[in-house]
């Protein structure tokens, strides 16, 4: 397998974005290649730094790209003029047949909009979506979109239904995802348009264990397995989620504390597990779903922690051939 790695992307890149490939190495299988894509020379003393020994790095390999695309950045402008980015180049290696799947920390409205004008979208796509996998105590819940299309049609939700079912059913052995519509209450008459309007077209699709709306509250009791909503909402919901988990642990850690030291310090290992169940970097990369090649999102603030399980999601998605399955789907609903 061919990963390519976006070395300069992201809040602490490149020296974690490097660490992150270093730690990842042990994943990997023999003949895999790891591509680090970014300054050459910077990148090349970053890995001496991080791994003076020569054992292992025969499987990371270097792709210059002089140029960074920030954070800030016009996402469509910047893919088109700095075709020298590291994120650009990333692409090009995909369309050019010579990395089977990429991973980014960087821009996100960049990723995406690589992903459509440099890699051909499944048959039966119209927009990729980010599907992120939420923790709750009922088990993983995923959500799409998490950011990639703000201003989606309700066509578009449908096929984010339809791609992140399958994606539910092979990564996290759900053997029928049942599949909510975020919306602001349960009832019939509740929703926007395109609520409206997408709500019609799951209940119409027999292939969708569709449960109805779901409201945001209930995304933690147990009530779907997949949750539709357009990248705008989703992208809120996940930056809510993770703020308030991160409020609540420290808020009991101080409350812990002003009762004993002794209650502090047995409540410190349930308190670190909740911590890092709800960390974003544990579960490693979001798959971009409706491309033509495997992308993985990271999230900004992802450290070498986050890095390393996108190898390890990139590797278990690849393997399960999610595409191919998706693509299956959509040619059968098609025809």
């Amino acid at each position: 397998m061919r990963i390519a790695l976006d070395a300069m992307g992201g809040d602490h890149a490149p020296e974690q974005i490097v660490q992150g490939a270093v730690e990842a190495l042990p994943l990997l299988a023999p003949g895999d290649v790891l591509t680090l894509v970014g300054p050459a020379e910077r990148l090349r003393s970053l890995l001496q730094s991080h791994h003076p020994a020569t054992a292992g790095l025969d499987q990371i390999a270097i792709e210059h790209a002089p140029d960074v695309i920030g954070m800030h950045e016009s996402p469509v402008e910047a893919v088109r003029h700095k075709r020298n980015s590291s994120l650009v180049r990333m692409f090009k290696l995909a369309s050019g047949d010579a990395a089977d799947v990429l991973i980014s920390a960087g821009n996100t409205g960049a990723l995406v909009a690589a992903g459509v004008l440099l890699l051909k979208a499944l048959p039966g796509v119209d927009r990729p979506g980010i599907a992120v996998t939420i923790p709750t105590p009922h088990g993983p819940v995923m959500l799409c979109d998490a950011g990639a299309n703000v201003q989606p049609k309700p066509a578009h939700l449908h096929q984010y239904a339809v791609m992140t079912r399958l994606y539910m059913q092979y990564i996290h052995a759900v053997a029928n995802p049942r599949i909510g519509l975020l919306n602001v209450g349960t009832e019939e008459e509740k929703g926007t348009p395109l609520v409206k309007e997408a709500h019609g077209l799951l209940r119409a699709d027999p292939t969708l264990n569709y449960v109805g709306y779901t409201e945001g509250r209930s995304i933690f009791s147990g009530a779907c397995d997949v949750l539709v909503t357009d990248g705008f909402t989703g992208n809120v919901v996940l930056k809510i989620i993770e703020g308030l988990t991160g409020s609540l642990l420290r808020g009991l850690t101080e409350q812990f504390g002003r009762i004993s030291p002794e209650l502090l310090a047995a409540a410190r290992k349930p308190l670190q597990c909740a911590a890092d169940q709800y960390d974003h970097e544990e579960y490693g990369g979001a798959l971009l779903l409706g491309l033509s090649g495997l992308v993985l999102k990271v999230h900004g603030a992802g450290g070498a922690r986050a890095i390393k399980n996108a190898v390890k999601t990139a590797r278990a998605a690849s393997q399960m051939n999610i595409n191919e399955a998706i693509s299956r789907h959509m040619h059968a609903a098609g025809s």
